[in-house]
């Protein structure tokens, strides 16, 4: 006799879902790999290891994943102090923090171009205190993925500090731990689980952003130009198999690294007791 699942709607809830993913991720993805069987593996492998390319691929990973460990870092910070104190404006800054969900990237882009380019207010004091350029670098597209990802590690940290229980600390205070102690013993192993999936969603976030990134990146092949960016120009050039052969590597490596991400996901709430 067949045991009925305590859920109810089980099997439409299955259904929806299966449906819903295969409309918005399989069917798309799919049509991807399909339109790549155009290309032999000598015409793909040639179109990936253009050096144009491969320059966009470095800027692209290297700079989504500086963005997200800086973004992590201050995110923690974020989120330790919108948690454990309290302050005037807290609201606000709450609020702030939710700012770039709502905004628009391309305004966002063109925001941060303005301010950090050479003649721009930041731009210009940086350029002649410390004598380095944002906009138009590198730099520049860390700085934008930096104010569109912070977002996610604070809202992935935040719920986990509001729940963890501060008697494992008083209790380790009493026994003589200093401060530091505590926080390396007991805090930021708890927490450092939600602090690695949200540097995986900044990372994530990082690697396909667009709209915040093109403005303020000044798209200079070989220096700033991003894979997404190629893609476009690749499109705009009826170029649609260089494009779609793009598209798929960089969803592979994303796939791979996220896999990586997830792994060690698991790795460390096994060693930390949490499964």
């Amino acid at each position: 006799m067949s045991q009925r699942s305590i859920m109810p709607g089980f099997r439409p809830s299955l259904g929806f879902t299966v449906i819903y993913l295969s409309l918005v991720v399989l069917i798309p993805l799919s049509t991807l790999v399909f339109k790549s069987f155009e290309l032999n593996w000598h015409d793909y492998v040639g179109i990936i290891t253009n050096k144009r390319v491969l320059s966009s691929f470095r800027v692209s990973f290297s700079t989504a994943l500086v963005a997200a460990l800086i973004a992590s870092f201050f995110g923690f910070i974020t989120a330790w102090v919108l948690v454990r104190y309290s302050f005037i404006g807290k609201r606000f800054f709450h609020a702030l923090i939710d700012f770039p969900f709502a905004l628009p990237t391309a305004v966002a882009g063109i925001v941060l171009a303005t301010i950090f380019q050479p003649s721009g207010f930041l731009g210009k004091l940086l350029i002649d205190t410390l004598g380095v350029q944002v906009a138009f670098k590198p730099l520049g597209i860390v700085m934008a993925l930096i104010f569109i990802s912070i977002p996610f590690v604070v809202r992935t940290v935040e719920p986990v500090l509001l729940e963890f229980e501060s008697n494992m600390e008083e209790a380790a205070s009493s026994l003589g731990a200093t401060r530091l102690q505590v926080f390396c013993k007991i805090i930021f192993p708890n927490v450092f689980p939600a602090l690695l999936t949200g540097f995986a969603l900044a990372f994530a976030r990082g690697v396909g952003e667009y709209g915040s990134v093109i403005f303020i990146a000044g798209n200079i092949p070989y220096i700033s130009e991003i894979v997404p960016l190629l893609i476009v120009t690749k499109l705009e050039q009826y170029d649609e198999v260089g494009a779609t052969a793009i598209a798929l590597t960089m969803l592979v490596i994303s796939f791979v690294l996220l896999l990586l991400i997830n792994v060690l996901q698991l790795w460390v709430r096994k060693r930390s007791g949490q499964l």
